[in-house]
């Protein structure tokens, strides 16, 4: 009864791989992968070589304070990411905020004074004032006849004394005086107010704005801001701390954009130009390298080393929300050395890395579009770039086509298909159109 169960099961096994491998050959070889390719080239190069360097920030500052004051706000830790003008502090700011309120009241208070100057009397005042220069005037009438009167009665017959006729001329004069005033008033009424008065108030008043202008940038100063975008690197004071002018409150590292400072040696140097484009790579970050630009060159050389600074400038990569160059990292950078000699060159996007050595899938077997062939991983090291292309020494000869685009899903051996064939040297632009579409 044994032997016949182990009989039906080895038939049974044997008729499953007999289903297996005939599904296997219904379906085919694998189907080979669509590459897009681009010949290896060889041209004159300039000479390249590597120089030690060390990432260093864009930018650098110690933030302080503009102003005395008590910190009641310290919001970020070293390492947090800020803004261009986002607050690292804040100090109390109670008084000043009532210094700004009163000056801002006196400030309504002289424009109030001015708007009643450059408006001119109002109609109610002009007839005030008519009316009292026609009072007076009336009174002015009448003391004169009457001073008349009088003077001709003490010149006819004494019937008056000269103290009574004294007193009639004085209210007489006085009479005419209080209409000369009055007249004076209604004619300053009618005129408004004098040009220069206009401007001493209006100059009261742009004083006063300085004054607002004054305090509330003194109010502006008591929020401590980051003047460009970057990471917190270190902090130097704490909530309820007193900090006085000119105190530094935190340091902010401008990462986004990093220099690798490097040193050339002066036979060198003469060969290097501001705009270069250049490769920088990080033994940190291994298996990846960092295009850059050559952006200064410092005209003054470390007298005993005979070595001249040169700075490049290279977009970092920030990975969740980490730069992934950091400000201090040990670099290496290719730089221009020598004169022009033959090189062989492949697109940029032709480099695969991630592995501890730059690699290259050359492909064997096929040479046109629409043909099949084996994709073979060849390492390679890297030299000086030279536009879309790049400098690489290795088992790879000019005119093997290399893949540059479809590159990263390939394993050593993989059936390859060439959709496309892009000439050397467009092949970098002409990728990234491709992809762009």
């Amino acid at each position: 009864m044994l032997r016949v169960s182990g009989l039906k099961f080895i038939v049974n096994g044997w008729a499953l791989l007999a289903i297996v491998a005939a599904e296997c050959l219904a379906q085919g070889p694998p189907r080979a992968s669509l590459v897009v390719v681009s010949p290896v080239v060889e041209r004159e190069v300039t000479v390249g070589q590597a120089f030690v360097g060390t990432v260093m920030p864009s930018k650098m500052a110690t933030i302080g304070s503009a102003v005395d004051g008590r910190v009641i706000e310290f919001p970020l830790n070293e390492g947090d990411r800020v803004a261009r003008s986002q607050p690292l502090a804040q100090l109390m700011t109670d008084t000043i905020t009532l210094e700004v309120q009163a000056a801002e009241a006196e400030l309504e208070f002289r424009r109030q004074a001015l708007a009643e100057l450059e408006n001119g009397t109002r109609r109610e005042e002009l007839d005030q004032a008519k009316a009292r220069m026609a009072s007076a005037e009336a009174r002015k009438k009448y003391m004169k006849a009457r001073w008349d009167r009088w003077q001709k009665i003490y010149d006819t017959n004494r019937a008056i004394s000269e103290e009574e006729l004294d007193e009639a001329v004085s209210s007489g004069i006085e009479a005419e005086q209080a209409y000369v005033e009055a007249k004076a008033a209604y004619d300053l009424a009618v005129a408004g107010p004098r040009k220069e008065v206009i401007a001493q108030s209006r100059a009261q008043v742009a004083m006063q704005e300085a004054t607002v202008e004054r305090l509330k940038d003194q109010l502006t100063k008591h929020t401590i801001i980051s003047r460009f975008d970057g990471y917190v690197t270190a902090e130097h004071t704490e909530v309820g701390q007193w900090v006085k002018q000119g105190d530094p409150v935190a340091d902010v590292a401008a990462l986004d954009e990093v220099e690798v400072e490097t040193y050339v040696v002066e036979q060198y140097v003469t060969h290097i130009r501001v705009g270069a484009q250049v490769t920088v790579e990080v033994p940190a970050i291994p298996g990846q390298s960092f295009p850059g630009i050559v952006v200064e060159i410092v005209p003054q050389a470390d007298v005993q080393a005979r070595t001249f600074p040169v700075k490049v400038r290279v977009t970092n990569t920030v990975v969740d929300g980490v730069p992934l160059l950091k400000s201090g990292m040990y670099a290496r950078v290719s730089l221009p050395t020598g004169e022009k000699q033959l090189a062989t060159l492949v697109s940029k996007d032709a480099l695969v890395l991630g592995g501890p050595q730059p690699v290259v899938y050359v492909v064997q077997g096929a040479t046109a579009d629409g043909e099949t062939g084996k994709a073979v991983p060849v390492p390679v090291e890297v030299g000086v770039a030279d536009g879309g292309l790049i400098q690489v020494t290795g088992p790879v000869k000019a005119g093997q086509l290399v893949v540059v685009q479809g590159n990263e899903r390939l394993q050593p051996g993989t059936d390859v298909a060439i959709q496309r064939t892009i000439p050397s040297p467009a092949a970098r632009d002409a990728v990234s159109q491709t992809g762009a579409r």
